[in-house]
């Protein structure tokens, strides 16, 4: 979260949650601290979201029962912020859709929306106009220049925001201290395909909730192969109903089953897509390494982590991917 201000006016950027780390016992969520947002709520005049990562939407119900503000973002991040909202029992919220290159009028700040590329779609960057300067917030971003949507970055709107001249430059990008270049997306896939090529029995992937282009390559990929696809975690089968609902998963008919109905479908027949690659204790595939899970996992699984650790969490996965090979899954 960032809070911009000049004069009588505080435009807030994000309003995410962290995970608490292994030593906060006891500890959910971990907030920012919005006392000055509180304080000041009056000037609060909107929330500006540049994409739907929890870590970015997460802790907006708990701002919006403090500051309530009007809430911008794209069509896509702002109907996870609405699922996550009605989870909360907030009707009350001002919700507003913009498209990359919208504009609008705070009056002492003017602000730009600009597409970005990054592991879910619907990203963006905002340029905000204020009297001393271009404040440029990226938001989250890899460059990609083959991303699975085909949205590009928006080199040519950034290119005018420079020309201008900006003031400051708030920016975010995974891995950006080291030299190289983030494969794109796609590679991904041929990953997928080598690896379901390989596997007579069950595939189980596990990934982001919120990493809409990583799920879909998924169900590509199972589409291929001939294989059903379930779903199973709160937020992964929340975000796969918001993204399908909006048009940003396609899933060819007949190929997503219920978790219930799996017991239907030999091994070979079926994937499924859950959380917990971060070994989060109350995830999916945390529960079945520990065999709390109403899926059993055991010998002919294979089990995909479709996602790097967080810094911090290695431990914990480690210790989760130790609980699969004892119970017989290779990973």
């Amino acid at each position: 979260m960032a809070a911009i201000r000049y004069g009588d006016t505080i435009l807030v950027i994000d309003a995410g949650l962290m995970f608490p780390e292994d030593e906060l016992l006891g500890i959910d969520i971990v907030l920012p601290d919005i006392t000055y947002l509180i304080e000041n709520k009056d000037k609060v005049k909107g929330v500006l979201l540049t994409h739907g990562h929890e870590d970015h939407v997460g802790g907006l119900p708990y701002m919006l029962k403090e500051v309530n503000a009007p809430v911008y973002g794209s069509r896509l991040t702002i109907g996870i912020a609405a699922n996550k909202l009605r989870e909360h029992d907030i009707d009350y919220a001002s919700l507003q859709v913009v498209k990359p290159r919208d504009s609008i009028d705070f009056g002492d700040m003017q602000v730009e929306f600009i597409r970005v590329c990054h592991s879910i779609p619907d990203c963006l960057a905002i340029a905000i106009h204020t009297p001393l300067g271009i404040i440029l917030h990226t938001g989250d971003f890899k460059l990609d220049q083959t991303p699975v949507d085909g949205e590009t970055v928006d080199f040519r709107k950034l290119a005018e925001i420079a020309e201008k001249g900006v003031l400051v430059m708030l920016s975010d990008s995974t891995n950006a201290e080291r030299p190289g270049f983030t494969m794109s997306e796609k590679v991904v896939g041929n990953t997928f395909d080598s690896l379901f090529g390989q596997c007579d029995g069950r595939i189980i992937v596990t990934t982001f909730a919120s990493n809409v282009h990583r799920i879909q390559q998924v169900i590509r990929t199972a589409e291929k192969f001939n294989r059903k696809v379930a779903v199973s975690g709160r937020s992964m089968v929340n975000n796969v109903q918001v993204s399908s609902e909006l048009g940003y998963i396609d899933i060819p008919p007949g190929i997503l089953v219920d978790i219930e109905d799996i017991s239907q479908y030999p091994p070979e027949q079926m994937v499924i897509v859950t959380t917990g690659s971060q070994g989060e204790p109350m995830s999916g595939l945390f529960r079945m390494a520990n065999s709390s899970h109403r899926l059993n996992v055991g010998k002919g699984d294979m089990i995909i982590i479709s996602a790097s650790s967080i810094p911090g969490n290695e431990r914990s996965v480690g210790r989760m991917i130790n609980q699969l090979y004892q119970i017989g899954a290779s990973v």
